[in-house]
């Protein structure tokens, strides 16, 4: 019985291998065809959607705030940057005084490429803070031990880049930092730190490697969810002039 299973298992493999090589059929390669720009529109299609697009169009034209100064996000403390990390940890603190962390965040950090346009004076629309964020970035709250928060303040040091900050101060002056405060205090090494951020840096993105030593706490909450709330809830808009990021001798770095 052995041997019939020997002599079927050589006969398969016989016929495996001396099995001829599969012919590859030839495929024609076609041109593209192009569409007429001209071609006549659906009629019962755009009378179906149009009410959904006056919708849409409407609630994209709604007032939400007033600005009197154009919010640009150019130099180490942009108008629009601090006013954006300051919604950021406004938000977050929120969330994080209704969610287990009495004493709320300590400071907040967002990156400037993440604005992807500016805001001119004038009234502020609904469509405006879609077009300056347009990611579906969500709000994370890092809690960090204050040892490892020094990566935060090497980045700035190393980078000189100006992604804003909220209730952090940086002042640095060539290859050394003179001052690096959250909340206006030195950093703690023994304490831990809540940090707000997006979902994009804390798992480190813009090279904030530093974050993955802390801990993700998700909020849910969307960024540009968040931006609108705060818009609507602020009429006319007050800027920030304090200064957070201070690079004395500043190397030769690109500002988004």
């Amino acid at each position: 019985m052995k041997s019939k299973f020997l002599l079927a298992g050589f006969v398969a493999v016989t016929l495996i291998s001396c099995r001829a090589p599969l012919a590859v059929a030839k495929v024609d390669v076609q041109k593209n065809i192009s569409i007429a720009e001209n071609l006549p529109e659906d009629q019962t299609f755009k009378k179906t959607i149009e009410p959904y697009k006056m919708e849409l169009e409407g609630k994209m034209n709604t007032k939400l705030s007033h600005t009197a100064v154009d919010l640009t996000k150019s130099g180490d403390n942009s108008n629009l940057g601090n006013l954006l990390a300051d919604y950021t940890f406004e938000g977050a603190d929120v969330w994080a005084k209704n969610n287990g962390i009495p004493g709320g965040i300590d400071g907040a950090v967002i990156n400037i490429g993440g604005i992807r346009t500016t805001i001119a004076k004038g009234n502020i629309i609904t469509r405006q803070i879609y077009e300056v964020m347009p990611f579906e970035n969500e709000v994370m709250i890092m809690k960090i031990k204050g040892s490892d928060l020094q990566g935060l303040f090497d980045y700035y040091l190393k980078t000189q880049k100006n992604n804003p900050v909220s209730h952090i101060t940086i002042e640095t002056d060539g290859d050394k930092i003179l001052k690096q405060l959250i909340n206006g205090k030195e950093v703690d090494p023994v304490k831990t730190y809540y940090i707000a951020t997006s979902d994009y840096l804390a798992l480190g993105g813009d090279n904030m490697e530093y974050f993955k030593k802390g801990e993700m706490i998700p909020t849910g909450i969307k960024l540009r969810d968040l931006f609108l709330e705060k818009f609507k809830a602020n009429p006319e808009v007050t800027v920030s002039t304090d200064v957070r990021l201070n690079f004395k001798n500043k190397k030769n770095t690109t500002d988004e």
